[in-house]
């Protein structure tokens, strides 16, 4: 299974950029998508920005994700 991951965008350099989700930073590839700015939040996949997304439609994205996370972690603890 392949998974994407909602990121947010913190330094602009060419075809290249370097995106953030919780506090950890990753070198991404930005050739697919145009009219990318600093702030902007895109999908990322197997290190490729592969879709801009809105910013609500980003942040409820992280919050699902957050919620699942803590979902996980009440099941794996047997709560």
């Amino acid at each position: 299974m392949c998974l994407a991951v909602t990121l947010k965008l913190l330094e602009i350099k060419d075809n290249q950029a370097i995106a953030e989700l919780n506090g950890i930073k990753r070198n991404i590839r930005i050739d697919l998508i145009k009219d990318l700015h600093i702030g902007d939040y895109v999908l990322v996949h197997a290190g490729f920005a592969i879709e801009k997304l809105r910013e609500d439609v980003a942040i409820d994205t992280l919050k699902a994700m957050e919620e699942l996370d803590e979902a996980m972690k009440e099941v794996s603890h047997g709560k």
